[in-house]
C-alpha cells in the first residue's frame, strides 16, 4: 500500500501525546511510515511534538473542539469529525488512496462512510466501548446519537479490528458486519529492549530438544506454587539475605486512575517493606488518585520509599523500564475487563519479570503463567507475597525477563501487529480504471 490516511478525531486522544492510546497512533503509523507508506495523519488533537520516527508523515488538523460537556461539545466534536471526510476528498483528489485506518471515536463516522462511498478499503480500530465508557466515567448527553453513529461507522467499515474479545463482542452487539477481529495491542521491540546493567544472566531455559523448561513458580500441574515466603502472620518473611545496598525497585507504568489498582499495589510494597528494607516503588504514570496515593504512602510510612515520577513522553519509556527490577500490573477485579494492556507488552520487551493480576486476556499474554506470575485481582496481600518471592529468586527473575523478551519479539512486535490488520482488509478485483491507469492493490 503506497498512500494512507490514518484518521483520529477523538480530542481525548493527543495523537503525538504520552497516553497509551496516543502510543497507539504513533507505533501503527510508525510502521507504515517504516514501510515506505505515504501516512497522512488526520486529526483533531495534536497535543505535542513530533515524535521518534513520525519524519515523512503529513499532518492534517480537523477543526478545534470546544464547548462544555454535554451537548454543546458533543456537537462541537461531531463538526469537527464531519471535516474528516473533506480532508480525505482533498488527499484523494491529489493521489488515490489505497487504505482509510480510523481509530473509532465517539462523534465520527466520517472517515469510514466516505471510505465506503469513495470504493477505498477501509479499517476501523476499536480501542474500547466507548459509548459506555463515556456514559459511565465522564458525560454523555446523547447517548442514542452516539449509539447510531457507531452502527454507522462499524457498518460501513470493511474490517474492524478490536483490541479484545470483549470489545468485539460490543460490536458485533451493533452491526451486522461479520469482519470484526482481535488483534490485541504490540510493543516497538527495536526500541524497548533490556536494560541490562546490573541483571543476573537467566540460566539455560531450554531443555534439550530447545523447548523452555518448566518455569520454578509452577507446579507439576502447571499451577502457580503456594507461596512459601510467608510466615504465620500472611507477612512476607524477612529478607536479611537480601543485598541491600542497591534499591530493588519494583516498577508501574499507566495512569494513576481507579481501574489500574495501582492503590492494591502500594499496599502490597508496604507489606514487603516491613520486612525489607532495600526495595523502593516507583509508579510511571499521573491521573486523578495521586493525592490519594500519595496520602495511602504517607499512612502506610513507606511515603520516602514511594517514587511518582508522574506522566513521560514515550522517548522516555525505555529509560524508565531500565530502572526497574520487576514491574507489575495490578488490575483489581472489574466487572468487565475489556483492556489489551501496553504495558505488559512493554515489559516484556524491556526484559522485566512481571507479576500482573490474572483477569481478561491478562493470563492469555502471560501464557498462563509461565511468562510471569498471576495473581488474584484486588488481593494484597498474594500481590506481596508474589513480590517477595521474585525478589528472593534472581534465577528466576531472569529466567521470565528472558523468556518474555523472547515472546515480545516473536509475537508482539508492532511489525506484526500491523501485518495482522492489514491481512483483515479484504482483496478487492481491481476495476477497469485501475488496469488502464496500471494500479495495483
Amino acid at each position: 500500500m503506497k498512500r494512507v490516511a490514518y484518521v483520529s478525531t477523538d480530542p481525548g486522544v493527543p495523537v503525538f501525546g504520552s497516553k497509551g492510546a496516543s502510543v497507539h497512533v504513533q507505533a501503527v503509523v510508525r510502521e507504515l511510515l517504516r514501510r515506505g507508506t505515504e501516512v497522512h495523519l488526520v486529526t483533531a488533537r495534536l497535543g505535542g511534538d513530533l515524535p521518534r520516527g513520525l519524519g515523512g508523515v503529513v499532518v492534517h488538523e480537523l477543526p478545534r473542539i470546544t464547548g462544555t460537556p454535554g451537548r454543546e461539545r458533543e456537537e462541537s466534536a461531531r463538526r469537527s469529525a464531519r471535516a474528516a471526510a473533506d480532508v480525505l476528498a482533498r488527499v484523494h483528489s491529489d493521489t488515490p488512496l489505497d487504505l482509510v485506518m480510523e481509530r473509532y471515536s465517539l462523534w465520527s463516522d466520517a472517515a469510514m462512510t466516505w471510505a465506503r462511498a469513495c470504493d477505498v478499503p477501509g479499517v476501523l480500530e476499536v480501542n474500547s466501548p466507548l459509548v459506555d465508557e463515556q456514559a459511565q466515567h465522564r458525560v454523555l448527553a446523547d447517548r442514542v446519537g452516539a449509539e447510531a453513529i457507531a452502527r454507522r461507522a462499524f457498518d460501513a467499515a470493511d474490517s474492524v479490528v478490536a483490541v479484545s474479545e470483549p470489545v468485539a463482542r460490543w460490536v458485533l452487539d451493533r452491526t451486522d458486519n461479520r469482519n470484526v477481529t482481535v488483534v490485541p495491542n504490540g510493543v516497538d521491540t527495536r526500541y524497548i529492549r533490556p536494560g541490562l546493567e546490573g541483571r543476573p544472566q537467566a540460566a539455560s531455559h531450554l531443555d534439550q530438544r530447545g523447548e523452555p523448561r518448566a518455569a520454578s513458580h509452577l507446579d507439576q500441574r502447571g499451577e502457580p506454587r503456594a507461596a512459601s515466603h510467608l510466615d504465620q502472620r500472611g507477612e512476607p518473611r524477612a529478607a536479611s539475605h537480601l543485598d541491600q545496598q542497591t534499591p530493588f525497585v519494583i516498577g508501574f507504568v499507566g495512569t494513576l486512575k481507579p481501574w489500574h489498582g495501582v492503590e492494591v499495589l502500594v499496599e502490597a510494597f508496604a507489606r514487603l517493606a516491613r520486612t525489607d528494607d532495600g526495595t523502593r516503588l516507583r509508579l510511571v504514570g499521573d491521573g486523578p488518585q495521586r493525592a490519594a496515593i500519595e496520602a495511602q504512602a504517607e499512612r502506610l510510612a513507606v511515603a520516602d520509599r514511594v517514587d511518582l515520577v508522574g506522566a513521560v513522553a514515550p522517548e522516555r519509556m525505555p529509560e524508565e523500564l531500565a530502572r526497574m527490577d520487576l514491574a507489575v500490573a495490578p488490575y483489581p477485579q472489574l466487572p468487565d475487563f475489556y483492556f489489551s494492556p501496553l504495558k505488559l507488552y512493554e515489559y516484556l520487551a524491556a526484559g522485566l519479570p512481571v507479576v500482573a493480576s490474572d483477569i481478561g486476556p491478562v493470563g492469555e499474554v502471560l501464557d498462563g503463567g509461565h511468562l510471569g506470575v498471576l495473581v488474584t485481582p484486588g488481593d494484597e496481600t498474594e500481590l506481596a507475597a508474589a513480590l517477595a518471592g521474585l525478589r528472593s529468586d534472581a534465577a528466576l527473575r531472569a529466567e521470565l525477563g528472558d523468556l518474555g523478551r523472547r515472546a515480545a519479539v516473536s509475537r508482539h512486535d508492532w511489525s506484526l501487529v500491523v501485518s495482522r490488520i492489514l491481512t483483515t482488509v479484504p482483496v478487492r478485483p481491481p476495476s477497469l480504471a485501475d488496469d488502464l491507469l496500471g494500479r495495483s492493490a
